[in-house]
């Protein structure tokens, strides 16, 4: 809340107009630049004084920043792509929709106040439009959303309460419920002071004097006023942006999946990178479940694209694999049904998803494989170098051909393995500044020149990932999902 500043407050020369700045060597002063970029601005700027729409009290009151008013940096809020709002800035710090012309809106009951506050002017000589309401009720039909200040008399009574109130600030509490959006300026008594002070507690932007008005002082008032409104309204709503990304990252980091491998000596490691600009979560997902006959169930897919309706559904698909393999689907039923899912819940009918499912039994020597378009996963063994398991057998893709069938396959894994499952982002990376990419043979290089150096789990995916996007020289476009499975066989 903006602390009060005193009516009587002295004000510099510069301030107050009565002598100029001295230019900074080497350019223009502060204020022949401001004027410049408004001048500038002007000549591409038009702006419609009869446009009004209604008489919403909570309307945002009209754009613009008065030519002349130096800023704190914080400007009339726009629309960003993060859905937090920013401000349009000159690089004088002054916004570049700067010619609006500024509308005060008095309410005063006294008709021998109201000629104090006419003949304003803004920091360029131009006047500053007065209207002038009698009581709360004419205030309401005249306060439309081209008002950018209201003064308002404390001394006014609030409605309903025909001065019985013990609520010396009633009426200001009723005036900010009406225009939350617009900016207050307080009358008082003169050395009313705890009064206008606490008003400005209350909500209002500032508070002034009735018998001590002046055209000059009032006019900068009104000015600073409305740039007050606009940065608190602006710090609000970048705290209340902060607040949303920061639900919005609980709640992707809720999502992802945390792998049920209780009583299982295999151990699980991940690696997760979305595409999305700060996104947590993108439209790869992967889960591994323990089935209570001992069985590992492990599944990694791709949904086609990169937003959040890709990474929405995802998650759909993700959590009905798990529930139909915690009620004993597998293979082609499964996927089947998994199919039958994506079909109802994607948005358009081109949207696809791969897929690759692995049922690794309870001796961990034998899995079963399922492929769905998806690239056939990686297996090293200490007795042989790193190879992609079969994919001869590969299907298609879930929601490209109604009432498809995905052949089961059953591998050999051995005694002691690692098994590598992946999503295309691993793979179509770039090598270079050309048009090559990585690929599955130049992966299976890459990880086995990596096992040989010595790396497994947690190191191993970190150091695969990094040497991707080293390769393609930059952040990877698509999201990138690695999961690895190792069984050490006992002693």
């Amino acid at each position: 809340m903006p602390v009060p500043v005193p009516r009587q407050r002295a004000i510099p020369a510069v301030e107050s107009g009565q002598a100029q700045a001295a230019p900074t060597a080497g350019g223009p002063s502060e204020e022949e630049t401001v004027r410049n970029e408004a001048t500038k601005a002007e000549n591409h700027t038009t702006h419609d004084d009869n446009n009004t729409h209604g008489t919403a009290l909570d309307a945002t009151p009209a754009d613009g920043v008065h030519p002349g008013l130096a800023t704190t940096g914080t400007s009339n809020p726009g629309v960003s792509t993060t859905g937090v709002s920013t401000a349009v800035v000159s690089t004088t710090g002054v916004s570049t929709a700067a010619h609006t012309t500024l509308t005060l809106l008095l309410i005063e009951d006294d008709p021998t106040a109201a000629p104090i506050v006419h003949d304003l002017l803004d920091a360029d000589g131009r006047p500053i439009r007065v209207r002038t309401a009698r009581n709360l009720t004419e205030a309401e039909r005249l306060l439309t959303h081209d008002v950018h200040c209201i003064l308002l008399d404390l001394a006014l009574p609030a409605p309903g309460r025909a001065g019985e109130s013990d609520d010396e600030l009633a009426v200001l509490r009723h005036v900010l419920r009406l225009a939350p959006r617009h900016a207050v300026l307080a009358l008082t008594a003169s050395g009313d002071a705890g009064r206008g002070a606490e008003a400005v507690r209350v909500g209002a932007q500032d508070y002034l004097y009735k018998d001590e008005l002046d055209g000059r002082l009032l006019s900068r008032a009104i000015r600073y006023a409305v740039e007050r409104k606009r940065s608190d309204t602006a710090e609000r709503r970048l705290a209340e942006g902060k607040l949303r990304a920061q639900e919005n990252a609980r709640l992707e980091r809720g999502l992802l999946p945390t792998p049920l491998l209780e009583g299982s000596p295999l151990r699980f490691a991940a690696r997760y990178r979305p595409g999305r600009s700060r996104a947590l979560l993108g439209g790869d997902f992967y889960d591994i479940v323990r089935t209570p006959d001992g069985t590992v169930h492990a599944m990694i897919g791709d949904v086609c694209g990169h937003g959040p309706d890709e990474a929405a559904l995802g998650v759909e698909l993700r959590i009905a694999w798990r529930a139909l393999t915690l009620a004993g689907l597998c293979g082609d039923e499964l996927l089947s049904t998994l199919q039958q899912v994506l079909e109802h819940e994607r948005d358009d009918d081109e949207i696809f998803a791969t897929l690759c499912t692995v049922d690794i039994a309870p001796d961990g020597r034998r899995a079963g494989l399922c492929l769905a378009g998806h690239p056939a996963p990686l297996i090293a063994r200490p007795d042989r170098p790193a190879r992609l398991l079969p994919y001869e057998n590969n299907g298609p893709a879930l929601g490209l051909l109604p009432g498809a069938r995905w052949p089961r396959m059953q591998v050999e894994l051995g005694a002691e393995w690692s098994l590598m499952l992946y999503t295309d982002g691993l793979i179509e990376g770039r090598i270079g500044e050309g048009r090559e990419r990585l690929g599955q043979d130049g992966m299976v290089e890459m990880i086995r020149r990596q096992l040989s150096e010595g790396l497994s789990g947690e190191a191993l995916l970190r150091a695969a990932v990094n040497e991707v996007r080293e390769l393609n020289g930059g952040e990877l476009t698509d999201d990138v999902a690695v999961v690895l499975l190792d069984r050490v066989a006992t002693r």
